[in-house]
């Protein structure tokens, strides 16, 4: 471990909440090259935890907990905007992640987002590109504990990502259990890979790509033990795979696999990710797999570093923007709409925003911007249409988490509040969806609105709308459609809204 620094400044920091590892890196990137500074990692094993249900188990979640609690020590002084946690595919299956992530982000002190697949993929490859450079085509391939990501490449743009339901703990679990090293079971195990990456075969086709990298715990595993046999340099080919297989077969159980280079907490999940190197090998034609320093928690750093660059150059930078900006024009948006609202939402919300260092208001910049893409389905419940497409759409850059509160806020945007009574637990949510409503009503007209003329303040439990006798005169329809605003809030809000003029 290098010894920790004596200030934080400058320092980014990402914790990777793995299937099989959680890991906490720390970073610094300047002059477009990336340097670490620090490198936590343990074997949680949180994927083997997921029992038949669906739930994690309480072990398995008290596992997690603990590494978070010793991650936590090391994040002492470290700001919210220098953090980002991320949770993969175990948290995307876990039918009682809420309450986990509930209590780890007590624990970690930070909040935790879970990151879809196809997210994930874009990650790896964004750590992948900045530690290792490269112009050629490539192919990054990262197998988990319960999924594997590939992607295709060139230079610092990912071309295509995927991510696929099978990884070394889950297919561990299924097909060698009971310890049992067999040749029927890599036979099955191996079935069962190629049955859930077939669909890609056309996608991730060897022409398509240069050269093979792989990213994170197994490819890393399987290339140390490959170097310490003297089986190959590194390099993981289809002949090196047979023979791992096969001294895996000689020994029959897991508890008599001995082999140079291999951890103990990699033995019970070897099987499962050599037969999905080895499907991968065959079914993609890849002749030579080379491991790469770069993995998702680099990529995170990365990601982060721009967000906030994009920030302090108030312009475009953020992939979210993009995001966006691509959703407006498929869902074909308003634009000028979401404009308006946006407008009189951000003058709303600085009267009221609680601390600058969170993507509050830009969460709720992006509500406005998307609150109507639900009009491409139906201009009847628009807003119900508009907080499922958020929260299920492909958006690069958001996390799942990230994506249902901006689906939320659309949800909440018009209507009764029990619909989102929830989520009314977090106060900068409460004070995000008013302001939300009130800019939909200001701007009701789609006309011209002037910005200022409607100020917004907190008094104590009460939230003040004020505004000049001369504007409610010509703007009755306005102020009848505000009044019933205020009696929504004032019957069932967790907050009275007061109307002063």
């Amino acid at each position: 471990m290098v010894a920790a620094p004596s200030s934080t400044a400058g320092l980014l920091a990402a914790v990777d909440l793995g299937s099989n590892s959680f890991r906490l890196e720390i970073g610094q990137i300047a002059h477009g090259r990336y340097r670490r500074i620090d490198y936590l990692k343990e074997t949680v094993r949180l994927g083997g935890g997921l029992d038949a249900n669906g739930m994690l188990t309480d072990a398995a979640a008290q596992r997690g907990l603990d590494c978070l609690a010793r991650f936590a020590s090391r994040l002492a002084g470290f700001r919210g905007a220098q953090v980002r946690a991320v949770a993969t595919q175990t948290l995307r299956e876990a039918r009682n992640r809420d309450a986990f992530l509930l209590r780890a982000q007590g624990v970690l002190g930070y909040p935790i987002e879970v990151i879809s697949g196809r997210e994930e993929a874009r990650l790896i490859y964004a750590g992948v590109a900045h530690v290792q450079p490269s112009d050629a085509r490539r192919l990054v391939v990262d197998i988990g504990g319960r999924s594997t990501e590939m992607i295709i490449g060139a230079g610092r743009s990912p071309l295509v990502a995927e991510s696929f339901q099978v990884g070394s703990v889950s297919l561990s679990q299924r097909f060698f259990g009971d310890g049992r090293l067999t040749e029927a079971a890599f036979r099955a195990a191996q079935v069962a890979a190629g049955a859930e990456i077939e669909e890609a075969l056309e996608t991730f086709a060897r022409g398509r790509w240069h050269e093979a990298l792989g990213s994170s715990g197994t490819v890393s595993a399987v290339s140390q033990l490959l170097v310490a046999s003297d089986v190959s340099a590194g390099e993981i080919t289809p002949a090196a795979l047979r023979w791992c297989i096969a001294r895996c077969i000689d020994a029959g159980h897991v508890s008599r696999l001995r082999l140079p280079g291999l951890r103990n907490d990699r033995r019970p999940v070897l099987a499962g990710g050599l037969s999905i190197l080895y499907t991968l090998a065959t079914h993609f034609a890849i002749d030579a797999l080379r491991p790469t320093k770069g993995a998702l928690r680099q990529g995170v750093i990365v990601d982060l570093h721009e967000r906030l660059a994009a920030r302090q150059r108030a312009r475009g930078g953020d992939m979210r923007d993009a995001s966006v900006a691509e959703l407006q024009r498929r869902f074909r948006v308003d634009v000028a709409q979401a404009q308006r609202v946006g407008a009189v939402a951000r003058s709303l919300y600085e009267g009221v925003a609680g601390d600058a260092d969170t993507d509050a208001p830009r969460e709720l910049a992006w509500a406005c911007d998307l609150h109507e893409i639900g009009m491409m389905v139906s201009h009847h419940d628009h807003h119900r249409h508009s907080a499922y497409l958020l929260a299920h759409v492909d958006a690069p850059g958001f996390s799942q988490s990230q994506q249902r509160r901006v689906g939320e806020l659309a949800l909440g945007q018009r209507g009764g509040l029990r619909k989102i009574e929830h989520a009314f637990v977090n106060d900068a949510f409460t004070w995000q969806v008013l302001c939300l409503r009130l800019a939909v009503i200001k701007c009701h007209a789609r006309g011209r609105v002037d910005t200022n003329a409607l100020r917004l303040r907190r008094d104590g439990a009460r939230a003040a709308l004020s505004f000049s006798r001369e504007w409610a005169a010509t703007h009755p329809r306005t102020l009848f459609l505000l009044e019933e605003e205020a009696e929504t809030w004032n019957r069932g809000g967790p907050l009275q809204l007061v109307l002063v003029n």
